[in-house]
């Protein structure tokens, strides 16, 4: 069986990356850029010191600043008219996952009309999405070069997602210097969100040799890395490794996708509009649990890319390794250790397992659970 690795075609790492995208920019030859990201990107001043720089470079640009942390179908249609009204040429995404999956589903339905809840599901789209140039400013979602994107239905209550090859960026920055403003609890949930990741994509049914070295290495690197980033964020060496780590992961699920540990948290962030990251740490050893069943030898790879001693442990007490190493990080990291510390209801479950049996994101799963199974992991999760 064949299989399709994507990724931008240009990605720009390490200290001083901005500057030299700056160069990227010019030379793709914009002339009105349209700026989405969030108002705490405008209030710390991020966004207008980007703006400058592209004039410097010849590229005009306007900004939608108005993205919520758990973007919507209102917050992509209030882009759109700014676009649509100063005919910008390209989208610059600017900020964490938020920023990046707005800004694709405004460039997605520039390009293909309509309404963005049309392109929910896998490669629904016909058209390329407008140019979108995505400047990360968090180490956790990988948004900056994935073709997943992510938008609430605030009528709905739901996340909706979107796996489509044509919202991968054309360009992907990550300068650390951009992250060591992110505030501990940010750089924590992020880098969970990075390690569900690359576990997921790991213990996924669409796994191929070049995904599981990608997710091996994020998972070293988030062991090395996150603890550090998180309790001591000027640490630019920890900031550069976490970055590279995300990118590692967003490589893997990318192309190998995720499991049940997203299309539960999604339900939790559309429904109670959680951070997502929060969710996904939360959800992770508890799926991980229920997915032993099948992926136990997985698991334990896991286990040893975490840093467990597994040669003389059976591929189930490998997997339970795993588990109790990642938990053991989250609660290093302070992530809430239960579902009821973040608000949810037990009496939502069975709601809430309805709409994840639904999201794209479990399709690769390595164990295909019922809804009692996912009511129940809700329940261990709480």
């Amino acid at each position: 069986m064949s299989s399709t690795f994507y990724i931008p075609a240009v990605n720009i790492m390490g200290e001083n990356a901005l500057s030299d995208a700056m160069q990227q920019i010019k030379n793709l030859g914009f002339k009105q850029a349209l700026i989405v990201t969030d108002p705490g990107m405008t209030k710390l001043g991020v966004t207008e010191d980007i703006k400058c720089q592209l004039t410097d470079y010849g590229v005009n640009s306007l900004i939608y600043d108005g993205v919520q942390p758990n973007p919507t179908v209102n917050n992509v249609n209030a882009g759109l008219d700014v676009l649509h009204t100063h005919k910008c040429d390209c989208v610059i995404s600017l900020g964490g996952g938020s920023a990046h999956d707005c800004a694709k589903g405004i460039a997605l339905v520039a390009t293909n009309g309509g309404h963005i809840s049309d392109y929910e599901g896998v490669d629904v789209s016909k058209n390329a999405q407008l140019p979108l140039i995505a400047i990360n400013t968090t180490a956790g979602t990988a948004s900056e070069m994935t073709r997943f994107c992510i938008i609430t239905d605030q009528d709905r209550h739901i996340k909706m997602a979107i796996v489509d090859q044509n919202t991968t960026p054309i360009l992907s920055v990550n300068d650390p210097k951009l992250m060591a403003g992110m505030p501990p609890a940010l750089t924590a949930a992020t880098g969970m969100d990075a390690l569900t990741h690359a576990v997921e994509a790991y213990v996924s049914t669409a796994a191929t040799p070049i995904t599981d070295a990608c997710a091996l290495k994020a998972i070293e690197l988030i062991r090395d890395n996150l603890h550090e980033a998180t309790h001591n964020g000027s640490n630019m060496e920890a900031r550069d490794q976490m970055a590279y780590a995300q990118f590692l992961a967003g490589m893997a699920f990318n192309n190998a996708s995720l499991g049940y540990v997203h299309a539960m948290a999604h339900q939790l962030g559309g429904f109670y509009d959680l951070p997502h990251g929060v969710c996904n740490a939360v959800l992770l050893p508890h799926v991980q649990r229920y997915n032993a069943q099948v992926a136990a030898p997985r698991l334990k790879d896991v286990a040893r890319a975490l840093g467990a001693d597994v040669q003389d442990l059976s591929a189930q007490q490998g997997a339970e390794a795993a588990i109790v190493a990642i938990t053991e990080l989250s609660k290093s990291v302070d992530i809430p250790a239960g579902l009821n510390q973040l608000g949810a209801k037990e009496a939502d479950f069975d709601t809430l397992a309805s709409n994840a049996m639904k999201d794209a994101c479990g399709l690769t799963n390595p164990i295909q659970p019922t809804h009692e199974d996912v009511v129940a992991i809700f329940k261990a999760a709480f």
